[in-house]
């Protein structure tokens, strides 16, 4: 994995469109706007189940940041609305209002399948034109997706390479997933949840905030169809899973159009990973039950999220 995006492969537009077919699942569910939620089975949430051995929980959601920043232009608002001093004495009252444009570098949040579209096509080729719109999306919506009970793994790469993260601009590549599958002894399969740690929020406690739009560790396409034949249910990262400066020609997000509107696979992005790093170097394995609850939020493209692996 290099830090030079001169070393990184680059992938035309055509190579991506032919990679865009082959991995995509367009017909395969229903319903269509769960995408490949629709894989988790009972059977998959009771295996999931099973791997709950010493109880412990571990919280996968950043704290509410309502702090400008280089990874954060638009701040989540947090404020009071009650005091406790409109009300009848006894028992006062005290409130709060929250908001937040959640879709960045900052909130912790679940990206649903009307998130992304591409050549003007969401998922399973519903036009985008005709399923957005200011009141909201008509088609995959988070609201439809539910919650999520499953396998989760943990690709944890800057453990496997001893360092303290990876470096923005950094590829991950199939064959680095397919290292850390052996060296962690944890191997992705059907309906399960992909972690990527790439090890942000440890670099960025001790090195400072910057633009992950401009320089972020990430999947390189190239990755894509390893996880797509593995047949997951969700993908994260604590970025956006995205390898940036983007290796595709004029394509800013693919590992995103790839996922959502190819595969039918929702991302996590911007999740802290380190607390769940040290649980599994502490439990000497990496696969866990993961549970995922979104917002019931009816048109909406996605939630903010916090999401709680339990091993």
């Amino acid at each position: 994995m290099s830090t030079d995006p001169a070393d990184v492969p680059r992938v035309s537009r055509r190579e991506f469109d032919a990679l865009f077919a082959a991995v995509r699942t367009w017909g395969r569910w229903d319903p269509a706007d769960r995408g490949a939620w629709n894989r988790v089975t009972p059977g998959h949430v009771r295996r999931a189940a099973a791997l709950v051995r010493d109880g412990t929980p571990v919280a996968l959601g950043r704290p509410w940041d309502t702090r400008p920043g280089p990874d954060n232009p638009r701040p989540a608002l947090h404020h009071m609305t009650d005091l406790g001093d409109v009300e009848p004495p006894e028992p006062s009252a005290h409130k709060d209002f929250l908001g937040a444009d959640y879709h960045g570098k900052a909130v912790s949040h679940l990206d649903a399948l009307s998130h992304i579209a591409y050549r003007g096509e969401l998922y399973g080729g519903v036009p985008a034109r005709g399923a957005v719109g200011a009141g909201g999306v008509r088609f995959g919506s988070v609201a439809a997706l539910g919650p999520l009970v499953t396998r989760g793994v943990l690709l944890d790469l800057p453990a496997v390479l001893g360092t303290g993260w990876l470096e923005p601009r950094r590829a991950v590549r199939a064959g680095d997933v397919l290292a850390a599958e052996r060296e962690l002894g944890a191997r992705i399969d059907e309906g399960c949840a992909v972690l990527l740690r790439t090890g942000r929020f440890r670099r960025r406690r001790e090195l400072g905030p910057w633009d992950l739009d401009a320089a972020s560790a990430g999947f390189h396409v190239d990755a894509v169809p390893l996880l797509a034949e593995r047949g997951i249910g969700l993908l994260g990262s604590d970025g956006d899973g995205d390898l940036r400066p983007s290796p595709v020609e004029g394509l800013h997000s693919p590992v995103h159009t790839l996922a959502i509107t190819a595969m039918g696979v929702p991302l996590l992005d911007n999740l802290d990973l380190e607390g769940l790093s040290a649980a599994c170097a502490a439990a000497g394995r990496h696969e866990f039950l993961l549970v995922v609850t979104p917002l019931d939020v009816p048109g909406g493209t996605g939630s903010p999220v916090n999401p709680v692996a339990v091993l």
